[in-house]
C-alpha cells in the first residue's frame, strides 16, 4: 500500500494518474515529478520499488505544497480577501462567481438550487 503525503494512492493505476489523487498535484505536476525522479509514467504503483516511492515522497515533501498545508494557504488567502473588503472577497462572502461570469442565467453550481420567487398567484376578491 503506497501512502504519499498521508493519502492512500490506488495501487492498480499508473503512477502518472495515481499521483493526481494528492490534493495539489495535477497531471502537469505529476509529469514533472516523474521526470525529475526518472520513473516511467506508465508503470503501475504496485510495481514501484520502495526506493522509488521514497524518492517520490522526498521530492513532494521538499518541493511542493500539498494537502493540509495547501488547503490552509488557500483558506487564508480567501479570508484575507474578505477582511480587506475587496470585490473578490465580497463575491466569496455572497457565494457568487468571482471571475466575471454572468449570473442572470447559469451559475447554478455556485448559487445552488433554483428557488422560485413570487410563484403564487393572487386570488381575486369574490362578491358575497
Amino acid at each position: 500500500m503506497a501512502r504519499i503525503s498521508g493519502i492512500q494512492i490506488p495501487t492498480e493505476k499508473r503512477v502518472l494518474i495515481a499521483l493526481t489523487y494528492v490534493y495539489g498535484i495535477g497531471l502537469t505536476t505529476s509529469k514533472k515529478i516523474l521526470s525529475a525522479t526518472k520513473i516511467d509514467p506508465s508503470t503501475r504503483v504496485k510495481d514501484l520499488t520502495d526506493a522509488q516511492l521514497d524518492q517520490i515522497r522526498g521530492l513532494i515533501d521538499n518541493d511542493h505544497i500539498v494537502e493540509g498545508t495547501l488547503r490552509q494557504v488557500v483558506s487564508n488567502n480567501i479570508k484575507r480577501l474578505k477582511e480587506i473588503g475587496s470585490y473578490r472577497g465580497d463575491r466569496h462572502t455572497k457565494n457568487l462567481p468571482l471571475r466575471g461570469q454572468r449570473t442572470k442565467t447559469n451559475a447554478r453550481t455556485k448559487r445552488g438550487r433554483k428557488s422560485t420567487v413570487g410563484g403564487t398567484k393572487k386570488v381575486a376578491a369574490q362578491k358575497t
